[in-house]
């Protein structure tokens, strides 16, 4: 048995992780699992702990009990909140902070600077929708207006943050931010008395690699399915050819994980660590866990948070008479968009 121990005061203080849980896991791993611990004592009073709910389908089709950790319920109606309390609680609120994001990252990160007090910018493409650029104002943080879209935005945040001193954080490709996510796992390991089997969208690799993070330390028997959607599966290809590719980024019904990934991205190894296996979702199938959750588990949500359940559908039978997790990740959703897929 291998302890390590932490220095904070938590349910999770010490690490027990049985010898065989250590084949596949490395440092990196470890480390990420060890600040999601101290990050929850840091963000506790600034997130709401979401519930795990069972299925309205438990039992049923699949044979499967399956259970979802709702995360569209969180403040925001986004996991990303966590991250973005995660890495300004680290930093204390004598240090600016600037970013970029037009969707559930800036709205995460504009809250918890709300909350914390921190000093933030927010960079936003011109392209904005008003809606979110009016949320994003509302909790008064600066917010500047630059470039046709989220990649030249993102470039000038970074432009911004070296010639100001400010601290630019990335919505994926930063350990705090990756251990504010793993804190789902920190809270599923206590809702939940076994989890056999677990299901994750990937976009950047944050939310996966935090929480399998977690979950291969304390849980090192847990399957980690990442979820990837067709038409945008940088992370996915990043994993077969063992280095950042480029890829072609097709519109999805599950936009908040489209996009590519980081060339020095911290997220590619942690994934390859954690990652039992992929799952690549086509936009129908996408679209068939939307309206499932819409009509058998009374739950709308972003394409995004669909993307996870429809990855179990695809293995379900491989799953039977386990206990299955899926993590919805948020409900931030174009509401013309989703509602023409679920009226379908």
């Amino acid at each position: 048995m291998t302890v390590v121990k932490i220095s904070c005061s938590t349910t999770f203080q010490y690490f027990s992780i049985p010898e065989d849980g250590l084949v596949t896991m490395n440092n990196s791993v470890l480390e990420s699992a060890a600040r999601s611990v101290q990050a929850r004592r840091r963000i506790r009073d600034y997130i709401y702990q979401t519930p795990l709910l069972p299925s309205r389908q438990t039992g049923g089709d699949h044979g499967s009990s399956v259970f979802f950790k709702a995360e569209n319920f969180q403040l925001t109606g986004s996991f990303k909140i966590r991250g973005a309390a995660s890495k300004m609680t680290s930093l204390g609120i004598d240090r600016g902070v600037i970013t970029a994001s037009s969707g559930n990252h800036g709205i995460g990160s504009a809250q918890a600077a709300a909350l914390i007090g921190q000093k933030l910018t927010v960079v936003l493409p011109e392209s904005v929708s008003q809606a979110k650029l009016q949320r994003i104002r509302s909790f008064n943080v600066d917010v500047i207006l630059h470039g046709a879209e989220s990649g030249l935005a993102e470039l000038h945040a970074q432009k911004e943050a070296a010639a100001r001193g400010l601290v630019y954080v990335s919505p994926y490709n930063d350990p705090e931010i990756v251990a504010g996510q793993g804190t789902i796992g920190l809270e599923m390991l206590e809702q939940a008395d076994k989890i056999d089997n677990v299901f994750i969208s990937m976009g950047g690799g944050g939310l996966i690699s935090g929480i399998g993070s977690v979950l291969k330390c304390f849980s090192p028997n847990t399957r980690v399915f990442g979820v990837s959607a067709q038409n945008s599966a940088a992370l996915a290809a990043s994993m077969v050819a063992g280095r950042i590719v480029e890829t072609e980024h097709l519109d999805t019904l599950a936009d908040g994980v489209a996009g590519g990934v980081d060339e020095d991205s911290m997220t590619l190894p942690l994934a390859l660590s954690v990652i039992d296996e992929v799952v690549t979702c086509t936009e129908l199938e996408i679209a068939g866990a939307l309206k499932d959750l819409a009509f058998k588990e009374n739950q709308l949500v972003e394409g995004a948070a669909a993307l996870a359940l429809a990855g179990f559908y695809k293995v379900a039978d491989r799953c039977r008479g386990q206990n299955n997790m899926v993590v919805l990740c948020g409900a931030n959703f174009d509401h013309t968009k989703i509602m023409a897929v679920v009226n379908g």
